[in-house]
């Protein structure tokens, strides 16, 4: 692109190859000072530093620098080298570039050339490596068929399902590499293994006592049903489960393998990567979603100019595009207008707004209230017929154990179903009401995981004389790690087999109705739309299930893959043929960085539950890797004690206020630096910004020289 600089330069070649080039040939062809004086540019540069404290410089620092643009840069050359593709030129300047730099090369030394000919070698090679790689992505053909009918949209949900799936596959590795494969190779005595026990000073024997209630002699075939289903029986005994895992080292040729501390090594090891993963994707998202939202013109051009996906090549989807395009506008004329009505209200209407608003958000809290109080009371008494032995039949038992799962599942679905009725009568902007309304569903959802657990320890860290002796209710749950497994494996079991009941039971009959059927009622109902926003809630719900119950289920990110890898398939089925895309997409920049947003959301909770487990609760003294120390936290500090006495005394400095104090400073010292380099650089983009409006006017001024010399003549 080439222009005039604000200062009312003569356009040079530039590092950032975003001015016009400037080549030794062309030091003739310079606009004389005087008439770069007259640009609009330079006149409000003036008048910029002619205000308190600038004096009117005429011929001083921008003459100067105006001077200096007639003649070449001393670092052209070396900034020329660059390939012309990555300049942002125009064909004609790349070319005239390119036979540039092919002229030059011949006055460069031996040394000068082979550095360039390896460097453009070694970028080849690192194209063709990054292109090999890409056809091995999971998924490519199908997430760019999706993309190429329904927009970047939806594409947006597949692309995030993936890299779910890759997270979990990824936290599966660590956990089978570390947890489960030595466990299981040591019981077979390929290691020299010591199994944890506890010793009964320490603790009253009745609480090392642990009989998993394993299938025995003649079953029936709904029993293995049942077990496959809720986690219990044959399962409990499996590598599924914490009770599993009773090993406490491991030596192999002298070396010893601490397994209490590479259980909780890794727990930390995949809740780090799962966050630096998802902050990692997020960043990309960010910058978009702030350049989107920085200023309500610029959004205004971009749906204009730029809001068309030249990714859609289906009709149907192009119509849609069209409407949502209109819908996109209408929204910010509405957003428009509210804000309008906001300004010109009355203290009545004021307060008539706020009165019912406090008044609807009193009934979200009912309805928030009564969907814990339910879960609370469904998990007390799952767990309660389920441990106190009664015999009961299939149907009756599974009922039971899925009782504070299909609580969940119903909250899940009433509650948001409550929120969208009550959001029209608050009377907010559309944009603030889709943001509102999803931020409920959220909240519902992964809230209701925490009154589930919250449920589960106010029975396990009970304060009666049932826990006294043990620390927990070893009565009800004598391994209370695998208690809770199982129950993040029943949520997330029930969690696949309601998406698919939704897809076979719902999706598809309704289909066949819409397609076959020539009712008014049926034809205005119509197929459902594919919900970009719901969807990604429903598998985030499940992620934050895994990140859970992964340090109580070892291999629970083994069946989380199994879950989404099938989910990716029927929701394609259901996309293509039951689902109709929505009229009110958003855009996959802005999608993305919300997905990675409320999945970050999801981790943090996951850190309370998982954080209380391992530094509140006491282990269960009859299974697990921990059962020798009062709590999965202790074999830290235990540990450390094994080391020398240097290294004690650094880690114990670390630890001390002495270190974290001026350790805090310096890291609030940092956090100011990067606010103000964040200022620093939003002033900048203010400043680039009003330098485009300037270059603008200079080719306006230009012009209108140009057509008075052409009539003068």
């Amino acid at each position: 692109m080439s222009g005039f600089g604000v200062a009312g330069e003569l356009p040079a070649w530039r590092g950032d190859g975003r001015s016009e080039m400037f080549f030794p040939e062309e030091a003739h062809a310079a606009a004389p000072a005087d008439f770069l004086q007259e640009l609009p540019s330079y006149r409000s540069v003036l008048r910029r530093r002619a205000g308190p404290g600038g004096g009117h410089d005429p011929q001083g620092s921008l003459g100067a620098r105006a001077g200096e643009a007639r003649g070449p840069q001393p670092e052209g050359a070396e900034l020329a080298a660059l390939p012309p593709r990555e300049h942002a030129l125009s064909i004609a300047e790349k070319r005239r570039l390119r036979d540039y730099q092919q002229a030059n090369i011949k006055y460069l030394s031996g040394w000068n050339q082979w550095k360039r000919t390896s460097s453009k070698s070694w970028r080849k090679v690192l194209k063709d490596i990054k292109e090999s790689l890409s056809y091995l992505q999971l998924w490519r053909h199908d997430i760019h068929s999706i993309e190429g009918k329904f927009g970047t949209g939806i594409q947006s949900y597949f692309s995030f399902l993936r890299f779910l799936v890759l997270l979990n596959f990824l936290i599966f590795i660590l956990m089978f590499g570390f947890v489960t494969f030595p466990t299981v190779i040591s019981k077979y005595g390929i290691f020299n293994s010591s199994f944890a026990k506890i010793s009964p000073k320490n603790t009253d024997s009745l609480c090392t006592v642990y009989t998993p209630s394993g299938n025995k002699g003649l079953v029936y075939f709904y029993t293995y049903l049942k077990d496959l289903l809720t986690g219990t029986g044959f399962l409990e005994t499996t590598s599924l489960f914490y009770g599993y895992y009773e090993i406490d080292a491991a030596l192999l040729r002298g070396v010893r393998y601490n397994f209490p501390l590479a259980y909780l090594l890794t727990t930390f090891a995949y809740l780090a990567l799962s966050l630096v993963w998802i902050i990692k994707r997020s960043v990309s998202g960010f910058k978009q979603s702030l350049v989107h939202d920085e200023d309500q013109f610029q959004s205004y051009c971009n749906k204009v100019f730029a809001g068309w996906d030249f990714c859609i090549t289906d009709l149907n989807a192009a119509r849609l595009k069209h409407r949502s395009l209109q819908y996109e506008l209408q929204t910010d004329l509405e957003e428009e207008r509210i804000k309008r009505k906001i300004a010109d209200r009355t203290m009545k209407e004021k307060l008539r707004i706020y009165s019912l608003r406090i008044f609807l958000n009193i009934i979200v809290l009912a309805v928030l209230l009564g969907c814990f109080y339910s879960i609370y009371k469904a998990t007390a008494f799952s767990q309660e017929k389920s441990n106190n032995g009664s015999n009961t039949d299939f149907q009756t038992n599974l009922l039971v154990q899925y009782l504070p799962s299909m609580v969940i599942t119903l909250a899940n679905f009433v509650a948001p179903q409550i929120f969208s009725i009550l959001i029209r009568f608050e009377d907010y902007s559309p944009a603030f009401e889709i943001k509102l309304t999803l931020l409920r569903c959220v909240f519902v959802r992964l809230a209701n995981i925490g009154v589930l657990l919250f449920s589960l320890w106010s029975q396990i860290h009970c304060a009666n004389d049932n826990c006294k002796a043990c620390g927990y209710n070893y009565e009800l749950y004598p391994c209370w790690e695998s208690a809770v497994g199982q129950e993040m494996y029943k949520l997330l079991i029930f969690d696949f087999m309601i998406i698919l009941a939704v897809t076979l039971f719902m999706d598809f009959p309704r289909m066949l109705l819409v397609t076959h059927c020539s009712w008014k009622l049926v034809q205005w109902c119509g197929l459902q739309e594919f919900g970009i926003s719901d969807n990604v809630l429903e598998i985030i719900y499940g992620q934050t299930i895994c990140w859970i119950g992964t340090f109580f289920s070892p291999l629970l990110p083994a069946i989380a893959t199994i879950k989404y890898f099938i989910i990716f398939y029927v929701k394609k089925i259901s996309l293509i043929h039951t689902r109709k895309p929505p009229g009110r997409p958003i855009r996959a920049s802005s999608s993305n960085f919300f997905f990675l947003v409320v999945l970050l959301i999801g981790l943090v909770l996951a850190f309370i539950p998982l954080g209380i487990s391992i530094a509140h609760i006491p282990s269960s003294k009859a299974c697990g890797p921990f059962r020798n120390f009062n709590t999965s936290w202790a074999v830290v500090p235990h540990t450390i004690l094994e080391f020398p006495t240097g290294l004690q005394m650094v880690l114990n400095g670390i630890a001390s206020e002495a270190f974290a104090v001026p350790f805090f400073m310096v890291v609030c010292l940092i956090m100011f630096y990067f606010i103000a380099l964040a200022g620093a650089h939003k002033r900048v983009v203010e400043q680039l910004r009003e330098q485009l409006v300037m270059e603008s006017r200079d080719k306006l001024f230009l012009i209108r020289k140009i057509t008075e010399a052409q009539k003068c003549t």
